[in-house]
């Protein structure tokens, strides 16, 4: 009995001091660094618009297979250097906001130099993977990398409440890089309508954040626009946002009454939400939930996408 006992309380402190091993935090610090949840979801809007290219052109999956394969890895590759070169740049202030103070960069977990070589690395050999499955495609991958670590996180993130606006032109063009490897000529209303919807998406995005996390921002000094407006005008601000995306998600009409009537419902509720943030009293909840919703309505809308392309 008492060596049962003696044996129980060995491996209860052998489970309490166990620490799992350091390739495990190894790779936990590269998906953070990288933000894999940015990648995943990036890598689902622009493998809708090879997909969609692929449906409105006529072509077949099979027909291409590896430009397939080389925009999906070069588009990952890419979005995962920005965002290495984005915490490069951010690890001064990371570390005062609580939503980023664990970062590898910010703890001194990955010193700087390790981050920009990533980051570096990273987004060249994206970029090329692009240039092998179309020039347009790599293109497109330059554009939205330069435009996130040049334009939004070296100037306008510490600088203007406008930042959110420009980085959501960043985050609009993996659709259009995916559908450059199948269709280079961009001739198509399609591509720049999946980038309008993701360029309106963002800012009610981003901004329902920025309310929930207000106080790191302001703590940073970053000019979110609820740190230098007020949570009034944000909100005014997503509720047309939310309503000019209803519209321009309709303009996807070609893909059928499916997805016609799919938009329409998740917009709506979308829209309400949000309107009904104007006249709520508990503002963080509010916040909250349409941070939720904003993920769910993207994820739901073009997956719906996909799903339209089975019912012609």
């Amino acid at each position: 009995m008492n060596k049962t006992m003696v044996t129980e309380q060995q491996l209860e402190r052998n489970t309490a001091s166990y620490d799992p091993p350091a390739e495990r935090h190894l790779i936990k610090d590269v998906l953070t660094t990288i933000k894999i949840g940015i990648v995943n979801s990036n890598l689902m809007t622009a493998f809708t618009g090879v997909w969609l290219a692929l449906y409105f052109t006529g072509q077949t999956l099979s027909d291409f297979l590896w430009p397939v394969i080389f925009v999906m890895a070069g588009t990952a590759l890419v979005i995962a250097g920005g965002c290495s070169l984005n915490n490069y740049i951010d690890r001064d202030i990371d570390p005062l906001m609580v939503r980023t103070r664990d970062r590898p960069s910010a703890t001194g977990r990955f010193n700087g130099s390790t981050v920009l070589r990533m980051g570096a690395f990273l987004s060249l050999a994206g970029l090329v993977l692009l240039l092998t499955a179309s020039p347009a495609a790599a293109l497109f991958g330059l554009i939205g990398l330069c435009t996130y670590v040049l334009i939004y996180t070296m100037w306008l993130k510490r600088t203007y409440s406008i930042n959110t606006v420009v980085g959501s032109f960043a985050g609009a063009v993996p659709p259009l890089i995916g559908w450059a490897a199948i269709d280079p000529s961009m001739a198509s209303p399609i591509p720049w309508t999946l980038f309008l919807i993701m360029f309106l998406w963002q800012p009610p995005h981003f901004l329902a954040l920025a309310i929930k996390k207000v106080e790191d921002y302001r703590r940073a000094g970053i000019p979110m626009l609820p740190v230098v407006a007020g949570f009034a005008i944000t909100q005014r601000q997503m509720v047309i946002y939310v309503a000019v995306l209803i519209p321009a998600s309709l303009l996807l009409y070609p893909l059928g009454v499916f997805y016609l009537t799919a938009a329409l419902i998740m917009g709506a509720g979308w829209l309400g939400y949000a309107v009904y943030g104007l006249f709520t009293k508990n503002r963080a909840k509010w916040s909250k939930v349409m941070f939720i919703l904003s993920l769910n309505y993207m994820t739901l809308l073009f997956l719906t996408m996909i799903v339209a392309t089975f019912f012609d």
